[in-house]
């Protein structure tokens, strides 16, 4: 933590003071939302505010969690001190560790503070919570591999991205956390899970960020008032092009176990809330550069992606960190051949950096939220959670989607000129606004549910506080998931337990929400993950009759990166043009698998697919004609660049 941020921290620790005398004031802004009907399954609009009706598929998804041998329970470590980190942790991520075409699971846990035992629910026998991975077997069941993969590793985890970082084959792993943050490789053990293992090298690597956890025997943890690394959301990039897997880290408040402590929010002047994201002073994201070699270079300051603003209108007011960023999605926006960067801020305005050449030759970032369009929804601030990039969502249209807080619609910003960075929010013509008003959301992705070529999205929902009846009777702390259907010519339509079954809208504390392929059917399966709660994993029962195809792309590691994060896959047929962008990261926390599908509805043929590789020479292929007629539908093909 750089000197002025530690200046900062203490300049906020009087601010706290004050706002410790309007706490109440602080919950009832944050916690109170204007409506006062509030069901506990948010599922159907109401009338007032469904758009015209249109015929939604049925598509169920059936809960095969306990079927499938996933037994993940989620740990956040909650006390009655109500610390913000416990009430805001846990990712997934899907991920192929093993490299055989089988989607893996990894749920990201936090633990108890130093000197608290774990109060959750633990199997019997269970030591201390670890990350937990799931090796997909096939046939619907998975096997617990956490301690034959390396990843019986406690931490106050967050999230997590996978990138082959190194460009082996292998995907690697990066966890974000509480107090700092890990990376593992993804290396040959014939000891480990089906011959691989992964181990820690965020030393070596040089990427644990800042303000770790306080070192032993340093009395009361409650009492610890430096600021500790408070990491989020993270992705990997190619920022740079030049073909190795670079790292982006958001970064949500500057927080100490004391400082929050100091804030007085109390329910009737007597229990404890958590504290609200205003009552913090705000964070710097990371950036690190890839080396090779297994080393990274820390270029936040010198990159653009560190956002400052005077404290004061004095011209030698000191300069406060604006961020508050709770996730990321990367995309080039503006199609240019170089990744972009949107960021989630919460209560804050958000970020777009713009990846540009700078005066030395070297890529930097121009962040241009504001000017874009994406700072402000209704020209104000919301609490932000997750996010996602919807690549020709509609012909000529590219949209952003933000999820917020409760009381405060998604924000879906449409791009309507291609390649031209200016956005406005169309939630409430799109039919969004109203349906996702009211609940708490957090994860967030865009997919093609029911494989008919136009992308839907979900919302992972779930509040904040346990006790938040107690301040509005008409919220609920567990909330049920949203699905938004798109419509065959304008706008989405909520779905409703009718058309999907009632596995999908089980009330739980949302946070991060995944997609994946998982039993090789071709549609989309789901995984949400409960705060202090079990995971959710839902099998998609499509019966539709749509056809489909699915890429796994293969960088050549040396143009492109081996993951081809970054790729950007355009495909044509009669019906018109779909496009995808493979991301390391979506939502909230979380990673879904870097597989593309694509749904074609009742389109028989392909006539054109055109990669657009990652990196600064990484190229375009074209597949057309002949060699287009032999990617037979319904399957998973596997392209490698520069390869047949």
């Amino acid at each position: 933590m750089s000197l002025s941020c530690c200046k900062t921290f203490s300049v906020t620790w009087f601010v706290g003071g004050v706002l410790t005398l309007s706490g109440a004031a602080w919950v009832a802004w944050h916690y109170w939302p204007k409506s006062t009907d509030t069901p506990t399954k948010i599922i159907d609009p109401g009338p007032a505010n469904r758009r015209e009706e249109t015929p939604v598929p049925l598509v169920r998804f059936t809960d095969i969690t306990k079927d499938a041998g996933i037994t993940f329970v989620h740990t956040n470590g909650l006390t009655e001190k109500k610390l913000l980190p416990e009430t805001m942790c846990g990712g997934v991520a899907v991920l192929d560790f093993d490299d055989d075409d089988k989607p893996d699971l990894l749920f990201v846990n936090a633990c108890p503070w130093p000197g608290q035992a774990n109060r959750q629910r633990q199997l019997p026998g269970d030591g201390p919570p670890t990350l937990v991975l799931y090796r997909n077997l096939g046939n619907g069941k998975f096997q617990d591999v956490t301690k034959e993969a390396g990843l019986a590793v406690t931490m106050f985890g967050m999230g997590a991205t996978i990138g082959d970082y190194d460009n082996d084959g292998w995907p690697d792993l990066f966890v974000t956390g509480i107090g700092g943050n890990r990376l593992f490789h993804n290396s040959a053990d014939p000891s480990g899970a089906n011959g691989r293992r992964f181990v820690e090298v965020t030393a070596s690597a040089g990427v644990a960020g800042p303000g770790g956890w306080p070192q032993r025997n340093t009395g009361d943890f409650f009492l610890w008032n430096k600021p500790i690394c408070f990491s989020t959301s993270a992705s990997f990039l190619d920022y740079d092009g030049d073909g190795k897997l670079d790292l982006f880290v958001c970064n949500y408040v500057q927080w100490s176990p004391a400082y929050d402590l100091s804030i007085g929010n109390k329910i009737g002047g007597k229990e404890r809330t958590f504290g609200q994201p205003k009552q913090f002073e705000g964070a710097v994201c990371f950036l690190y550069r890839n080396e090779g070699g297994g080393k990274f270079t820390d270029v936040s300051k010198e990159s653009g992606v560190q956002v400052f603003e005077p404290w004061g209108t004095d011209p030698d007011a000191p300069s406060r960190a604006v961020g508050k960023s709770l996730a990321v999605i990367v995309c080039d926006a503006d199609e240019d051949g170089w990744p972009d960067i949107f960021v989630a801020n919460d209560t804050v305005r958000n970020f777009l950096f713009h990846n540009r050449a700078g005066k030395d030759g070297r890529r930097v970032f121009q962040e241009k939220g504001i000017y874009s369009g994406v700072a402000y929804a209704s020209g104000e601030t919301r609490g932000a959670m997750g996010i996602d990039w919807a690549p020709f969502y509609r012909k000529g249209c590219n949209a952003l989607l933000i999820t917020n807080f409760s009381n405060e619609p998604d924000t879906f910003l449409c791009q309507d000129q291609l390649k031209r960075l200016e956005f406005k929010d169309e939630a409430k013509p799109e039919g969004i606004a109203g349906p996702s008003r009211i609940p708490l959301k957090f994860g967030a992705f865009f997919f093609d549910y029911d494989l008919d070529g136009r992308l839907d999205f979900l919302t992972c929902n779930g509040h904040l506080d346990p006790s938040i009846k107690k301040l509005q009777p008409a919220q609920s702390y567990e909330q049920s998931a949203q699905l938004f259907w798109s419509k065959p010519n304008e706008g989405f339509e909520p779905v409703t337990e009718q058309a999907a079954g009632s596995d999908l809208f089980h009330p739980l504390v949302g946070r991060g929400c995944a997609y994946a392929d998982l039993d090789g059917d071709g549609d989309l399966d789901v995984i949400l993950v409960g705060n202090g709660g079990p995971a959710l994993v839902l099998r998609n029962d499509n019966n539709l009759g749509h056809h489909w195809i699915r890429f796994k792309l293969k960088g050549d590691g040396v143009h492109s990166n081996r993951s081809a994060i970054g790729a950007r896959i355009v495909l044509e047929t009669k019906d018109g043009e779909q496009r995808r962008e493979i991301a390391a990261a979506r939502g909230y926390l979380s990673q879904s698998e870097l597989v593309a599908t694509f749904g074609l509805g009742k389109t028989e043929k392909i006539q054109r697919l055109t990669i657009h590789w990652p990196g600064k020479d990484g190229g375009t292929t074209v597949m057309e004609k002949s060699e287009i007629g032999k990617l037979a539908l319904n399957k998973q093909h596997t392209i490698e660049q520069g390869g047949k």
